[in-house]
């Protein structure tokens, strides 16, 4: 009977630990999936489309039989939710897909690092946040957000020598098979480098915005449904405008199908569950610290799939932009723990939404 409980105690101390790592898990797939359809040539228009569409379908009998709270919906306040859709995932995924078949799975993943740091440098600008550069906590944010920023472009547009340790395909290192090396390739690197950045500003924005309407319609799944429909409309009219050929909406049992499926059901449905049941339970610090786990994941693993050769400029740009994301985290923490002592209470909600920056991605 000790053993048992001993057993269960254990399990729940390190259940969330699991739970984050399998999240990590799924997005590492989300952008190792994503890069493999749109190579095979996708188009990325049409896989939003589809990815919003299971997206919503997932989502739906969640709204409707578990969310308990049922706010009355305005026409106002519906063509709001529209809007935000429009500005934030319609506007972030169309770019992500785009970039993403520019440059790699890997520096998809690197990326996303930085949407923690997007969001609170909006939110500054939108006054949502406050920063006090005289305090430590203070100082920490802002050259968090700096160094962050700085190690996503240096991943981009630094590569240097390649490391031979990890150079499991030695005949290639010469070819240069990432897009970045080839000279007739540059500008699409840099043009997909820099859409990618847009489409995590994009997203970051999406999730500033998520603070006022939740005060106005707090049924948290219902509103999520809501903007995964809307977004599923709004990218069927971008697709339709951009991609006129019938075939390119075809959907067969392949790579394309699984891939959308993937997106749709499992990251939006699963891993929204995890992380709300995690943040519930060590709150939303905890969750970003994990999010640097799916970039490493990604680049091993798209080194054995599409021979990406990882160099030393890229790793620099990492360790970069992940101290500089352990600083803002580390400055934002600061700040709770003061709040608590010196108010005796938790932040307001809005500070958590702008943190739970990877739950919606």
């Amino acid at each position: 009977m000790i053993s048992i409980l001993r057993n269960a105690e254990v399990m729940e101390k390190y259940s969330s630990y699991a739970a984050m790592l399998f999240v990590q898990l799924i997005y590492a797939g989300m952008a190792l999936l994503s890069k493999a359809a749109i190579a095979k040539g996708m188009n990325p228009f049409v896989f939003v489309v589809y990815r919003q569409a299971f997206a919503t379908i997932a989502l739906a009998p969640f709204a409707f039989f578990f969310d308990s709270k049922n706010p009355s919906l305005s026409y106002k306040l519906l063509f709001r939710i529209f809007l935000v859709s429009l500005c934030g995932l319609t506007l972030s995924l169309n770019l992500y897909y785009v970039a993403i078949n520019y440059t790699t799975a890997t520096f998809a993943a690197a990326t996303t690092n930085t949407i923690p740091v997007l969001t609170f440098v909006l939110a500054i600008f939108f006054r949502l946040e406050r920063v006090s550069i005289r305090k430590l906590h203070g100082m920490a944010k802002v050259l968090g957000s700096v160094i962050s920023v700085s190690g996503a472009l240096v991943f981009a547009f630094v590569k240097g020598p390649p490391i031979k340790l990890m150079n499991w395909y030695p005949e290639t290192q010469n070819q240069s098979p990432d897009p970045s090396m080839q000279g007739s390739s540059i500008e699409k690197w840099i043009k997909g480098s820099l859409t990618m950045l847009a489409a995590n500003t994009a997203w970051s924005l999406w999730l500033v915005m998520q603070g006022p309407i939740m005060k106005q319609y707090p049924a948290k799944i219902r509103l999520t449904a809501l903007q995964c429909f809307f977004s599923c409309i709004q990218s069927a009219c971008w697709a339709i405008v951009a991609e006129r050929n019938p075939s390119a909406w075809k959907l067969g049992w392949d790579l394309h199908l699984l891939s959308v499926a993937y997106c749709g059901l499992i990251v939006t449905g699963i891993t929204y569950w995890l992380q709300v049941w995690v943040i519930e339970k060590k709150g939303p610090v905890f969750t970003a610290i994990f999010t640097p786990i799916s970039l490493i994941v990604t680049a091993i693993f798209s080194a054995f799939l599409w021979k990406e050769t990882l160099r030393w400029g890229s790793v620099g740009g990492a360790v970069l932009l992940v101290t500089g994301l352990y600083g803002v985290l580390w400055g934002k923490k600061k700040e709770e723990k003061m709040s608590v002592e010196t108010n005796g209470q938790n932040l307001d909600a809005k500070e958590e939404i702008i943190l739970e920056c990877i739950t919606h991605h």
